[in-house]
């Protein structure tokens, strides 16, 4: 569903990504993994088209999506949600859900939102600035699913909230997979990344360093203290 092949990217003359492949299927949730400045970030800002494959191409049902800018990939069946969630902090819970929702039907509406998030209905008339970090990134991801993507990217989802908020977000993540989604997460947390998903990218200076599954991370001692500090 979701493919990048020998992706190279820059930030004015600086290389930042040296050769990123990887992908990602139907009903799957892949980790990208890495120490800060390992590349993380930017692989997900170039699949949605902020910046550009320099060389390298990113492939949507083998579409390849160069040259298309951020709003068009999103039209194309991607939800994006940034570290920094990116919400409206002067519109209300419910408006920052109907500004972002696509036209027509989907698979993704109001009320499925709340039913996600029941907490997001309880603070539908509060504005975005009014909200916790927690409800916060619950507002962030709902408003990405109004667009009723095929994949979902999702850049530290769980950081710097309480655990009991991270237990509500994994179990969220869980049913994307199982409705279908294509899951993208960029997380520091490893345990949640090894409970919740299905292979792993681990990345250090812009190259992707291994993959595999959860089996194969947790038994490889190298990559762990390598490219973790495990």
């Amino acid at each position: 569903m979701l493919e990048l092949h020998d992706v190279h990217a820059y930030y004015g003359d600086s290389h930042v990504l040296h050769g990123v492949s990887l992908r990602v299927d139907k009903g799957e949730i892949v980790s990208l993994l890495g120490r800060n400045g390992a590349g993380k970030t930017t692989t997900v800002l170039t699949i949605m088209g902020y910046l550009a494959p320099a060389p390298g191409r990113v492939v949507h049902n083998g579409k390849d999506l160069k040259g298309i800018p951020p709003h068009a990939i999103a039209k194309r069946g991607f939800g994006f949600v940034p570290q920094e969630r990116g919400i409206f902090p002067s519109l209300t819970v419910e408006e920052n859900l109907t500004v972002a929702a696509r036209k027509g039907t989907g698979r993704w509406a109001l009320a499925d939102a709340y039913k996600l998030f029941p907490r997001l209905e309880e603070r539908r008339s509060n504005l975005g600035f009014q909200l916790s970090g927690g409800e916060q990134q619950m507002l962030s991801i709902a408003r990405a699913l109004m667009l009723n993507p095929e994949v979902i990217l999702l850049d530290e989802p769980s950081e710097g909230l309480a655990p009991i908020i991270v237990e509500e977000i994994v179990a969220v993540l869980r049913r994307f997979k199982g409705e279908g989604l294509a899951v993208l997460l960029v997380e520091q947390n490893l345990r949640v990344a090894l409970d919740l998903c299905d292979r792993h990218y681990v990345m250090s200076k812009g190259q992707v360093r291994f993959t595999g599954t959860s089996s194969d991370l947790e038994g490889d001692e190298h990559v762990l203290s390598e490219y973790l500090s495990v």
